[in-house]
């Protein structure tokens, strides 16, 4: 299982992005809140939306959930 985060920042259209940890563009530790382990970025994408209405997964770590 890898260990999944979603940025508490949001882009500027609005989405909070999750990412894997190990990312390349990981977000400043202090902007992350973890989500946990998940077997893939769409149950980590669940996760976060019990937080942040608008999610989305990154381009670079988790391209099957990105979409915008």
């Amino acid at each position: 299982m890898a260990q999944f985060y979603v940025n508490q920042n949001q882009q500027t259209n609005g989405d909070h992005e999750v990412h894997v940890e190990g990312c390349k563009f990981m977000p400043f530790e202090k902007n992350l809140l973890e989500l946990g382990g998940h077997t893939d970025c769409a149950s980590a994408l669940e996760e976060a939306r019990n937080t942040y209405d608008q999610v989305n997964g990154c381009n670079t770590c988790c391209p099957d959930c990105h979409t915008t």
